[in-house]
This record gives structure tokens, sequence and C-alpha cells, in this order.
């Protein structure tokens, strides 16, 4: 036993209970990314066999609903999709990507790379957020290749060079999001390849009021594209009633229109937004939607959303109205990029305005692209608002308004406090304690009290009550208090030892002893009778 113990071989530590290795926790993000795909999917697939199972006239059976509903979660991703069966044999390219639809795949793969960056115990490793990044990467395009080769045998197949990098960017940016969120969103310094300056530049405080501002002016833009699109189809009523009814007879295809109307409502505000911009909207390869003018568009399909189009011929005082929603955009951008520091220069405030001005028009190109695209070939191989031209017009508005109106403000906010600048510092106390002074204080407060009426009580100063003078105080009587002497019979004491004690006496001279024992308290007790014998 001892010599296993000495020269033995040596056992191996035991691992640590509740630690996790990294190879489970990665595949549980790699099951994780694969789940948050297969629920987009599957809430799809469901929704397409319920209407399947509804309609009256199925054209085709199960598989072919499957094939469907695999085709829409590629058309969530902006995959294009591709109809063979066409009336002209031509194979028509289907582009517009819902962007209701998006919402789907983003909440769900964001929430799988939240869930892979968090820990289930205390004491459990975490991985780090490449890890998890990558991870839930890999299991959610496994899933996408999948349905992407299961889609080219339906219907509508998707366009190979479409999904390879519209899958992946969605997938990007979402997974990107949640492993962000789930760190606590940190805003760390940038990489260290980048040049010295840029990194200094980027954490002024400039770029984080433009992005504040951009932001302002693209929600101001797509509010008011909703508010526009919501006066059309108030406006055109009847015809966007008489379109919704005519499309199908039976209620389960009147649901899936009005689903696919809902789902188009964020395509429909940005169409607004470019409409009110100026560059206005395409529908088809001849047709253009302006505020100057409609030329009309007779190859359009029937629907509600496209019933509210303005009437065909050149524009009118109701048209031009539109306007007003980029002039906004530019006042909001221009509000929100002036800061709250008097030290702030006017070219500072300026600067950060046209970088707001920036911003929104960044954000209405990324927005103009993707909620465009062809529904068909020929007339409409080109359908939605040009993304370059919607974005310049963005900026253009907003720089021309924001930059002025920034500066504006920066310098009604900086104004001196006490009147004009040319007062000295004499004259601006001299001004101060005019103000303070209890006459002007009476002055203003009469001036309210008539203003308000009833409502402030008059309250009338009370005059100054005349000092009372001091009582002198008188001390105390002493009252000696009293001792208790017990009465011995046969013992004579001087009274004067009992109040006031004798001098000591000198060192030379020897101390008698006392004839009694000091008396520190006594009570007289009365004789008792002896008891009768």
């Amino acid at each position: 036993m001892t010599q296993v113990t000495e020269r033995g071989t040596p056992l191996s530590a035991a691992p640590r209970a509740g630690v996790r290795r990294r190879s489970p926790a990665a595949a549980a993000c790699v099951v994780g990314g694969a789940v948050a795909a297969g629920l987009g999917l599957g809430f799809l697939a469901v929704l397409v066999i319920v209407l399947w199972i509804s309609s009256p006239y199925p054209d085709s059976g199960p598989g072919g609903a499957l094939h469907l509903a695999a085709g829409l979660w590629l058309l969530a991703h902006g995959t294009e999709l591709v109809r063979y069966d066409t009336l002209s044999g031509v194979p028509a390219p289907v582009g517009m990507t819902p962007l209701l639809l998006v919402v789907l795949p983003v909440l769900l793969m964001r929430r799988a790379a939240r869930l892979g960056s968090a820990a289930e115990e205390d004491d459990e490793e975490l991985l780090p957020a490449g890890a998890v990044f990558s991870a839930v990467l890999c299991g959610y395009l496994a899933v996408g290749a999948l349905v992407t080769v299961y889609a080219a045998g339906g219907p509508m197949s998707a366009d190979p060079i479409s999904a390879a990098w519209h899958i992946p960017l969605v997938a990007v940016l979402a997974a990107a999001a949640g492993v962000w969120g789930a760190r606590g969103r940190p805003l760390g310094p940038l990489p260290s390849w980048l040049p010295g300056g840029v990194r200094k530049a980027v954490v002024r405080p400039r770029y984080a009021l433009a992005l504040r501002a951009g932001a302002g002016g693209a929600l101001v833009l797509l509010g008011g594209g909703a508010l526009v699109v919501g006066a059309s189809l108030a406006w055109h009523g009847a015809e966007v009633q008489a379109s919704f009814l005519s499309l199908t007879g039976v209620w389960s295809g009147r649901f899936a229109v009005l689903l696919l109307a809902l789902t188009l409502i964020p395509n429909a505000m940005v169409w607004g937004a470019a409409y009110a911009l100026g560059p206005g909207f395409a529908l088809g390869a001849d047709a253009t939607a302006t505020p100057l003018g409609f030329p009309g568009a007779p190859g359009l399909p029937r629907f509600p959303l496209l019933a509210a189009l303005p009437a065909e011929g050149p524009g009118n005082p109701l048209t031009w109205a539109v306007v007003g929603v980029p002039v906004v955009a530019g006042l909001a951008v221009g509000w929100f990029a002036v800061r709250r520091a008097r030290e702030v220069s006017y070219g500072e405030t300026a600067l950060t305005a046209a970088l707001g001005a920036v911003v929104c028009g960044l954000t209405m190109t990324g927005l103009a692209a993707a909620s465009a695209g062809p529904l068909g070939s020929r007339r409409l191989s080109e359908f939605g608002p040009v993304w370059w031209t919607t974005g310049v017009a963005a900026f253009a508005w907003t720089a021309v308004l924001a930059v002025p109106v920034a500066v504006a403000v920066h310098a009604w906010r900086t104004r001196p406090a006490i009147g004009p600048s040319a007062l000295d510092a004499d004259d601006a106390v001299a001004v101060d304690d005019r103000w303070h002074d209890s006459g002007v204080r009476e002055v203003r407060w009469a001036a309210m009290r008539k203003a308000a009426g009833a409502l402030i009580p008059d309250i009338s100063p009370v005059p100054p009550v005349p000092p009372v003078p001091p009582v002198p105080q008188v001390p105390p009587a002493v009252v000696r208090e009293r001792r208790a002497v017990t009465v011995v019979s046969g013992l004579d004491l001087d009274p004067g030892l009992l109040t006031k004690p004798a001098a000591p006496a000198a060192p030379t001279e020897a101390v008698s002893a006392p004839l009694a024992p000091p008396v520190v308290g006594a009570r007289v007790l009365a004789r008792r009778k002896p008891p009768p014998e």
C-alpha cells in the first residue's frame, strides 16, 4: 500500500462539480441556432397549412403548402424567389420582402444568441462571445441551406446567389445584436489596427449626438410616411374596399389578403416617406409616383394598398403639402444635434448637425433598398423607391434645415442670462441687487396678487414687536438638609462636630482618638416597656 502511495502513478484530479466543458456548451449553441430557424419555419408552415385547409379551392396538396412556407421563410430574409408557372412562360422574379415578416427571424435568432451567452448556474463556465456567435450562426445557416434546397422543388424556388448572401446577412446582424445585448451592450475601444486619429475621433460626443439626431430624423420621416399612407387610404376608401372584396369571395382568402397587406405596411411607410421627400417610388419600368404628378400605371395588379395611389395627372396643392414631412424631419435633426454645454462652438454644432443628416440619409437609403424589389418581369421589374435617390433627398433636406436650426438653438441656449452683453460686472451686480431689494419684491408681490385675484390672500406686513427686557434671575435660597440624630443615654455629643468638621491637627502633635465614632445616620427609637412578670 505504501509503495502504491509513494511510487504509483498519480491519479488525475477529479473534475469540479458544476463546471461544464466547452464542447457541450458549444453544441447547445449550435442546437439553439437550428431551433431558432426551425421555429420561424414552423410558424409559417402552420399558418400556410391552416389557410390551405380552410380554402375551398386548394390548388395542390400539403407538399405544395410546405414548399410555399419554405419560400416565405426565405423571402423573410430578403431572398429573391422565382416563379416559373406564369402565363407567358417567362420566369417572374419576386423580390419584394415584406418588412414586417423580417421581424420573425430576427427576433428568434437574437433570442438564441442571448440564451447561448447566458449561464444557467452561478458556477457555470461561459463561452466567449465569438464562440457563441459562431456556434449559433452555424446551426442557423445549416437549416437555411436545407430550406433552400427543399424550396427548389416547389412553385417558387429561391435564387441560390440571393440566398447565399441574404440569409447570412440577416443571421449575422441578429446574432451580433443578441450577443452584444447579453454582454450588457458594452461600448469598448475600437480595434488596435485602426489609425489612432480615427479611434480618438470616434470617442467624441459629437458622433453619439449625430446618431441620435439621424435616428430622430429617420423616425420622423417614417411617421410622416405612415401619415401620408393613412390619409391616402382614407381618401380612396371606396376604391380600397372594392379592391379588397374583388380579389376573393371566401373568408380564408380575404384573411390571407389582409395578412399580406399588414406585413406590407412598413414597406408602405417607407414608400410614403420617399414620396414626401420628392423622388417618389416606381410602379413599373415607365411609371413613377411623385408629388409633382403621376402618369398612371395600367398594368398594376389589384391590391388594396395599390388602390390608394394618387390620381393620374399633375400634382395639386394637396400632394404638394407632403413637403412638410421632410421639413419637420430637418427641424428634428437640428434640435437633437445640439449639446447642452456652453463650451461647444458653433462650428462643432454645425458639424454635428451635418453628421446627423448623413446618418438620416444612410438610414433611409437602407430602408428604401429593403422595401423595394421586383414583382414580376417587364413592367413589374421595378417596384418601389430607388434607394440612392431616396438617400440623397433625405440627406439634402435634413442638411439644409438642420445646420441653421442647430446653430440657432445653440445660440439661444447659450445667450447671456442677465440682459444685454454691454453691461459690465458692476452694472450686473447693481441689477442683481435691485432685483433682490425688499421694495422691488413688494412691488412684484402686489402685481402677482392683483393678477391672481382671490387665489393669493392679502397678507399685510405685521409690525415688529418691541423686545422685552430680560428679567434678572434670582438665585434660589440654599436649604440645608436636616440630619437625623440618635439620642443615646449616657453619651455627650458636641453639636459642632456634626455641623462643622474639625480642622486637621499639626503633623508635629499627636492626635487623640475621638470620643465616639462618627454618626452617619440615626433615628430616635421609642423605649419599649418590659413585659410584666
